[in-house]
């Protein structure tokens, strides 16, 4: 099985295109050590021909063009594309905007929860994906689907919460439920491969911890670095706990989060334009690096 990192930024990308903070002026600047990310989403393939989207990133158009794997073949008929299948793990803007991009009367198969199906639904504009050509499947938790022939799919649910568009203020929990947020355990049913991609996490509770023990390999939520970054950068008033993302660091951070769970490879994957590990160079990489991490970056390809 083989994974392709398509997009490993958080929501705007990075730069961010109204950002003008220190890490996005580097990026204009031509900085090395701050290599520009579109916005976070993944691909999946067993034979390299047939690929199923973890998330569909406002930025696909630019990702498809940046990865030949997931362009019509030249010998190929006039319309078609290596891309069969798309599974939604919520319902934020920069995991569903991008199906927006292929609207172009082309079959495929969509995959999410109930919930965020409702919310596509309720949203005229997601119309453009004529029922003709493009399957809506609603995903189950913990009931295995198989969005290509030998990619094996388990979602289950993570604490989360509802994106930011239907936030019901009346409600202690903003209107969060259970399927809004999911993550997936992603396997090779021949290969025997298997991974798990979460870009999205509040915390790390027990269930999670204990279904986490022993992977080989996690994609996990590196949005902030810090609780408070956005607000002490003033570039909001929320913490990350209150956009439903776990920091990197501190004892309630991700880092120490897995200390003890025995994840043999762990990734940082949704990076906000705010974080201070996307410089490469940077103090904060090299302690992810000392804590045994990795950060994903764009058109990075995984092998298991």
């Amino acid at each position: 099985m083989r994974i392709l990192i398509l997009g490993a930024a958080a929501g705007g990308g990075f730069p961010q295109w109204n950002a003008n903070n220190a890490n996005c002026r580097e990026v204009r600047a031509g900085n090395r050590n701050f290599p520009a990310q579109t916005q976070s989403s993944i691909a999946v393939t067993i034979d390299g021909r047939n690929w199923c989207l973890c998330n569909a990133s406002p930025d696909l158009r630019q990702q498809i063009g940046a990865n030949p794997q997931l362009q019509p073949d030249s010998a190929g008929p006039v319309r078609a594309t290596p891309i069969r299948s798309v599974v939604l793990t919520n319902a934020d803007v920069d995991h569903v905007a991008g199906l927006l991009h292929l609207r172009e009367s082309q079959a495929f198969q969509l995959y999410a929860t109930r919930r965020v199906l409702e919310t596509l639904a309720s949203n005229s504009v997601f119309n453009v994906l004529n029922p003709q050509y493009v399957t809506r499947q609603p995903i189950a938790l913990e009931t295995p689907f198989e969005p290509l022939p030998g990619v094996r799919i388990t979602a289950f649910a993570v604490p989360g919460k509802v994106a930011l568009y239907l936030e019901d203020s009346t409600q202690k929990n903003f209107g969060t439920e259970t399927d809004d947020t999911i993550g997936l355990e992603i396997c090779d049913t021949e290969g025997g491969g298997r991974f798990f991609y979460i870009p999205g996490c509040a915390e790390m509770n027990p269930p999670l911890g204990l279904r986490l023990r022993n992977a080989p390999l996690v994609l996990f939520d590196g949005t902030l670095y810090t609780d408070d970054e956005m607000i002490v950068s003033g570039e909001g008033v929320k913490s990350g706990a209150r956009m439903g993302h776990m920091s990197m660091s501190g004892p309630r951070g991700s880092v120490a989060a897995f200390a003890g769970l025995g994840v043999r490879r762990r990734m940082f994957i949704h990076l906000n334009n705010t974080n201070p590990a996307l410089n490469v160079e940077g103090a904060e990489r090299a302690a992810l690096h000392k804590a045994g991490w990795e950060v994903a970056m764009d058109g990075m390809e995984i092998v298991l």
